[in-house]
This record gives structure tokens, sequence and C-alpha cells, in this order.
């Protein structure tokens, strides 16, 4: 039995997590969003190169993007989904 667990241990690979988001951040995020006329889950913003990829972004009209926002919420670039 412990072989299994052993096994399926090293199948799965380690485990990489993404850096957590802190609330406060997440809050300014869903703001910034809304100023923007755009809404998503914010379990899809996650923390990347100093900045924040925005994942499945919702915008007025109905489109659907990835966004980037630097460490100052900054829109650098979006991209249609």
């Amino acid at each position: 039995m412990k072989r299994i667990a052993l096994l399926l241990a090293v199948m799965a690979g380690p485990a990489i997590a993404a850096p957590h988001v802190d609330q406060d951040t997440v809050d300014r995020i869903m703001a910034r969003l809304a100023e923007m006329e755009c809404q998503m889950a914010p379990d899809d913003i996650e923390m990347e190169d100093g900045g924040y990829d925005l994942d499945d972004v919702i915008c007025k009209g109905g489109n659907q993007f990835d966004i980037m926002l630097d460490a100052d919420l900054n829109e650098v670039s979006r991209r249609a989904e």
C-alpha cells in the first residue's frame, strides 16, 4: 500500500503553487476592472512577472480577454480569448 501511495506521489510531480495575491490587492484589482467596465472571478488572478495576469475577463459588450496589469495596476496588454 505504501508503494502505491509513493508511486502516485511521484507520478503527480511537485505541486507548483502560484504566489498568493493578498485580499487587499484582489480588491484593488476588482475595483480597477469595474472602472474598465470588466469583471472576472477573483480566483483567476495570478502574480506574474512583477504584475498580475487576469484570466477570462469579461468586458462590456461580452468580449472575453486575458489582461496583464503591472504592479501599479496599469493595463499593459490585452489578448482576446
